[in-house]
C-alpha cells in the first residue's frame, strides 16, 4: 500500500514540474521600450453642416492604393449607409481586394452615413400603419439633395476625381437607389442595389416605376439589382417589380442564392465589378463572371 502512495507522489511531483515548465515557457516576451503603437488609418472623416438635413452629417472617404503621390484621377463609389459602424469598412476592403485581383478598377469610396434610415432612405408614404410605426419616414428627397448639393460638390473640390461615379447600397439603401434611378437617374453614372426593400409601402416602388418609366424616354444609366432567395411571397413581389422595368439591357437582374442577412457580403464583389469594369477583363480561371457586365 505504501509503495502505491510513493508511486503516486512521484507522478504528481513530475506532473507539477512539467506544468510549471510549460507555464514558464508561455510567459509573454518583454516588449522593447522603443516599440511604439501606431493607429491604422484607412481614410478620413469629413463633417458637413447640412442645410438639406438641417444637422451635421458625416462622410467617410477611402483613397485607393496609389492615390498619394500621383496625379491620376479616380472614379468614385458613393456608398449609402457608409458610416464606420455601417458598411464602410467591409465595402472598402472588398474594393481594395477587387482592385488587387483586377476584378474592378481602383476607386475612391465615399461612405455617406445615415442616421434615421426610414426618414432618409424611404420615399413619401400615406400608409397610416407605416406612419404610426415610423412617424419620421418618407423624406428620401432631402437625403438625395444632401448628396447632390453637398456631398458630391465637396468630393469634387477636395479629391482628384475622374467624373465617373456610381452608387451602391443594400436593403433600404437599395430601395433608395432604385427610387433615385427612377426619379433622378442622371445623379449617378451607374447604380447597384443589393436586396432592395421592394416590399416597402405596399410595393410603392413598382407603382413609381409604372408612373415614371413611360413618361421618361431618355436612356437611363445601367443598374444592377441583386435579389435574395427568401420564399414565394418575396419572389412574387420581385417578379411584379421587374415586369414593370425596361427590357433593353439597362437593367441587370442578378438573383442570388443567399437570404437578406448574408447577401451583401456575397454580392458586393460582383456589384463592384459591374460598376467599375477593369480595362482588361480578369482571367477566366478566376471565376469573376458578372451577369450583364458586357
Amino acid at each position: 500500500m505504501r509503495g502505491r502512495w510513493v508511486i503516486a507522489f512521484v507522478r504528481l511531483t513530475a506532473l507539477m514540474a512539467l506544468t510549471q515548465s510549460v507555464t514558464a515557457t508561455a510567459q509573454p516576451v518583454a516588449v522593447e521600450a522603443s516599440t511604439a503603437m501606431r493607429p491604422i488609418t484607412i481614410g478620413e472623416t469629413l463633417t458637413i453642416a447640412s442645410a438639406a438635413l438641417n444637422e451635421e452629417r458625416t462622410v467617410n472617404v477611402y483613397l485607393p492604393d496609389g492615390y498619394a503621390g500621383s496625379v491620376e484621377r479616380y472614379p468614385v463609389l458613393y456608398l449609402i449607409d457608409g458610416g464606420i459602424d455601417q458598411d464602410f469598412l467591409h465595402v472598402v476592403g472588398t474594393s481594395q481586394l477587387d482592385a488587387v485581383w483586377g476584378r474592378s478598377r481602383p476607386v475612391i469610396v465615399v461612405g455617406i452615413a445615415t442616421k434615421d434610415r426610414r426618414r432618409e432612405l424611404a420615399g413619401p408614404t400615406s400608409d397610416p400603419e407605416l406612419l404610426r410605426r415610423y412617424p419620421t419616414a418618407g423624406h428620401s428627397s432631402d437625403f438625395r439633395r444632401h448628396i447632390a448639393e453637398e456631398v458630391m460638390p465637396l468630393i469634387a473640390a477636395r479629391y482628384r476625381i475622374s467624373g465617373d461615379d456610381a452608387v451602391l447600397g443594400e436593403s433600404l439603401a437599395g430601395l433608395f437607389i432604385v427610387e433615385t434611378w427612377l426619379r433622378q437617374p442622371a445623379l449617378f453614372d451607374r447604380y447597384a442595389a443589393i436586396s432592395p426593400s421592394l416590399w416597402w409601402d405596399n410595393e410603392h416602388i413598382r407603382q413609381l416605376a409604372d408612373q415614371t418609366l413611360p413618361q421618361q424616354a431618355a436612356a437611363r444609366p445601367h443598374i444592377l439589382i441583386a435579389t435574395e432567395n427568401e420564399g414565394d411571397e418575396l419572389a412574387a413581389i420581385t417578379a411584379r417589380f421587374f415586369a414593370a422595368l425596361p427590357t433593353d439591357g439597362r437593367v441587370c437582374h442578378a438573383p442570388q442564392s443567399q437570404n437578406h442577412a448574408n447577401i451583401y457580403h456575397a454580392a458586393t464583389p460582383m456589384a463592384l465589378q459591374f460598376l467599375f469594369l477593369p480595362g482588361e477583363a480578369p482571367m477566366a480561371q478566376f471565376g469573376f463572371v458578372v451577369p450583364c457586365a458586357e
